[in-house]
């Protein structure tokens, strides 16, 4: 199979990354659904609406603002407009859709934590837009540094590259065994689940970002490294209770 991965059926060429994030916000809501249906929810649908809606707007602007700042080039024209929109990245989203969930939650005076009821849907749903974007090669910008180690692999141009998104995969995978571990043999505390998935993945991403060939770099860091330590430090409470 040659990456990336653009099959043709019935003359067309198939864009699987598309296909699979979208995939991967309707099966990660499914699961949200199904899992509510089997909870105890301390929170009021109402009230769990209200949060969603503060998740998802929050989520639209955080990926947009971040993805931006990746690459902050100023320019005009329809097509800079466009490519703005486009502009995305899932660190952004996590962040701000939670940055619009505590808005949500102070506007109408909701205390309960929520955010265990989300952290397998989007774990999953995470875990199929980076099988999409290891599909896409370098199409999507999820492949790594030029390397000589045994990890290299081809994704569209010819260079032996570190296959960032495969990685993250295996990653998603083993936390998701992990939490679900945590979960079964301790009763944590409401909200505990989606804060140790933030600071995994957050961590992880961090360092995971010295092997992706970024352009734009204040003190050697990227703007996704920023966030990760404003991740970091937005948990700092939680952080010092593990040691």
């Amino acid at each position: 199979m040659d990456i990336p991965f653009e099959p043709i059926v019935f003359g067309v060429k198939v864009n699987i990354h598309l296909i699979l994030e979208y995939a991967a916000f309707f099966i990660g809501f499914r699961y949200y659904v199904y899992l509510k249906k089997r909870s105890n929810d301390l929170i009021s649908s109402n009230n769990r609406l209200s949060i969603i809606i503060g998740a998802v707007f929050g989520a639209f602007l955080g990926s947009r603002i971040v993805g931006f700042l990746e690459y902050p080039v100023f320019s005009s024209g329809a097509a800079y407009f466009i490519s703005l929109i486009n502009a995305k990245t899932i660190m952004g989203g996590l962040f701000g859709g939670l940055l619009g969930v505590e808005l949500a939650k102070k506007i109408i005076g909701e205390k309960q934590s929520s955010g265990d009821l989300f952290t397998f849907p989007i774990i999953l749903g995470i875990l199929i837009g980076r099988i999409g974007c290891f599909f896409a090669g370098t199409n999507e910008f999820t492949f790594g540094k030029a390397t000589s180690s045994i990890f290299g692999m081809d994704l569209g141009d010819g260079i032996a590259r570190h296959p960032i998104a495969l990685y993250e995969v295996i990653f998603l995978f083993i936390l998701w065994i992990v939490l679900r571990r945590f979960q079964g043999q301790v009763k944590p505390e409401n909200g505990l689940l989606f804060k140790y998935f933030m600071i995994a993945y957050f961590l992880f991403r961090f360092c995971i970002e010295f092997l992706k060939p970024n352009i734009f770099l204040i003190l050697g860091l990227s703007s996704i490294q920023y966030l990760c330590i404003l991740c970091m430090i937005y948990y700092w409470k939680t952080i010092r209770k593990l040691f």
